[in-house]
C-alpha cells in the first residue's frame, strides 16, 4: 500500500531566507504562494514544504523539526567539506561532540547534522550494508573505526 514519503514540513520564520537557504542545498523549487514553498526532495515523488509562521518558535524535537535527506556513502563521507563550502556548520548529534559523520551499525545507516536558519534539524543520512556478525554495534563509530571493523571482519 505505502510506497514512499509523499511530503515532509518544516515551519520557517522568514520564507525568502529559507527558499535561498534550500536551494545551496541542491534542492529543486517547486512552487510558492504567500506563506509556503514546496521543494522537491525526488522530482515527480517527494517533497519538502516550508511554511512560514511563528511555528517556527516551536521548541525543536525530532518528531516535530526534523528531517532526513537520503544521501550515499561517498558523499557522505565529504558532507563536513560540502557545508563548509554553503557556509554551514555541522553540528553534534546528541550527546557526541564531534560534528564529524557516524555510522550506526545496528540501524545500517550513516549520518551527520546540521540546522537551517530557523534551527530546524537537518540530516544527510546514508544506508550502509552491515555484515551480519556487525550487527550487534550500537555504538556510533567514527567512518575510520567502522571501515577498519569492515576490512577486520572480511579477514576472518
Amino acid at each position: 500500500m505505502i510506497n514512499g514519503l509523499y511530503e515532509a514540513h518544516l515551519p520557517v520564520e522568514n520564507l525568502e531566507i529559507s527558499i535561498k537557504f534550500y536551494q545551496s542545498l541542491g534542492l529543486k523549487f517547486a512552487w510558492r504562494d504567500e506563506e509556503t514553498a514546496f521543494f522537491w526532495l525526488e522530482e515527480g515523488k517527494s517533497w519538502l514544504g516550508l511554511w512560514e509562521g511563528m511555528e517556527y518558535q516551536t521548541t525543536y524535537h525530532p518528531s516535530l523539526r526534523h528531517i532526513a535527506f537520503r544521501v550515499s556513502y561517498e558523499d557522505l563521507k565529504k558532507s563536513i567539506e560540502w557545508l563548509e563550502s554553503l557556509e554551514i556548520k555541522a553540528v553534534p548529534f546528541g550527546s557526541r561532540t564531534s560534528v564529524e559523520p557516524f555510522i550506526r551499525p545496528h540501524q545500517g545507516n550513516a549520518s551527520v547534522y546540521f540546522r537551517d536558519p530557523d534551527g530546524n534539524s537537518l540530516e544527510l543520512m546514508s544506508y550502509i550494508d552491515v555484515p551480519d556478525q556487525l550487527k550487534h554495534i550500537s555504538e556510533k563509530l567514527s567512518f575510520e573505526e567502522w571501515e577498519k571493523l569492515l576490512i577486520n571482519s572480511q579477514n576472518r
